[in-house]
């Protein structure tokens, strides 16, 4: 094994191009060797202008590539899998983006393909897990700090109504509950270390495209914890998430899209008092692939295990399916 991780990136996805890539490129245990598309021009201009020495014109043919050793998939939802799966079959691990497909019953296939396949990492980027204000929020709560948590209440959204954009496509699994409502089903279940049991929820679709535009959900944890949220592809850009105990409130200022180059804030209200916690500028992309990287050079397991993946999918379909219903539905 070499002691760095030789990274090829499945597509030039908006995400790989500005955010990912140029932070796995500066990873101390990484390399960015190759990238695809299929369209080979568009591959060649994008590697040019990440300075990646190797550009393909198809998914194939980079994971036919022997000198890669790990995919990132960045690929529309509804080919995470898919994708995933092939990579796996060509010897690559796989750093795959969220949601890590289009249903949990996907999600338990791919569980099932990684038995076959016992050397290989695969893991679901959830990267704001990385970032040390999560890190630090845990663990003011391990600590203590503002008692039992009761209340995870998050909120995530921003405008797109470019018909072109996948986001706004119900056929490749978009909409807003897919895209970053993820997001705010992972909170509660990462700072409960548990699994809600029920689900309500309200969904607005758009008239044309049909996805959801809007969707609005609490999720009952048992024990008196709950959490709400509030997610849309047509609203004002904005994200923040409250978090409640018995003793105390933590509100994160940027929960998800944390700047790599700016302090990240962290509000602390308790019974005695209030305070700011500053966390230092870092890319967490950076970290979630350096971590990824290691847990392949250590051959130990990855930060976040598939079935999280599974159970952030049941939560979601759960969603879907009390909007149609109207109604409480629980998790099976």
């Amino acid at each position: 094994m070499t002691k760095k991780i030789r990274w090829g990136v499945l597509s030039t996805a908006k995400i790989g191009r500005e955010k990912v890539i140029p932070a796995m490129q500066k990873c101390s245990n990484g390399s960015v060797d190759a990238i695809c598309s299929r369209n080979l021009e568009q591959a060649v201009a994008t590697a040019k202008l990440l300075n990646i020495r190797k550009a393909y014109g198809s998914y194939k043919e980079l994971l036919n590539d022997p000198d890669i050793d790990a995919i990132y998939n960045p690929l529309p939802n509804n080919l995470h899998v898919e994708w995933t799966i092939k990579a796996m079959q060509a010897g690559k691990h796989v750093l795959c983006e969220k949601p890590i497909g289009v249903s949990s019953a996907e999600a338990l296939k791919l569980i099932q393909e990684t038995q076959k396949y016992p050397h290989l990492k695969v893991m679901e980027a959830f990267m704001y897990r990385f970032h040390p204000q999560w890190q630090k929020v845990k663990s003011l709560i391990a600590d203590g700090m503002i008692g039992e948590i009761k209340m995870v209440q998050s909120f995530f959204s921003y405008f797109n109504i470019d018909p072109q954009n996948i986001r706004n496509k119900v056929d490749v699994a978009g909409g807003a509950l897919m895209d970053i409502g993820c997001y705010c089903v992972s909170f509660p279940r990462f700072l409960f270390n548990s699994e809600p049991f029920r689900v309500v929820s309200c969904i607005d679709r758009d008239p044309l495209w049909k996805t959801d535009r809007l969707t609005s959900a609490m999720l009952d944890f048992g024990n008196g914890q709950t959490s709400m949220f509030t997610c849309s592809t047509q609203l004002m850009p904005y994200q923040r998430v409250h978090i409640l105990g018995t003793n105390g409130h933590v509100e994160i200022e940027i929960p998800v899209n944390a700047p790599k180059d700016a302090s990240s804030k962290i509000w602390v209200r308790t019974k005695t008092g209030s305070e700011v916690i500053l966390v230092e500028a870092v890319d967490q992309y950076t970290l979630q692939a350096e971590q990824f990287a290691q847990a392949i050079l250590d051959d130990k397991p990855v930060p976040t295990n598939l079935m999280d993946a599974v159970n952030n999918m049941k939560v979601i379909e759960a969603i879907f399916e009390s909007a149609q219903l109207n109604g409480w539905k629980e998790i099976g």
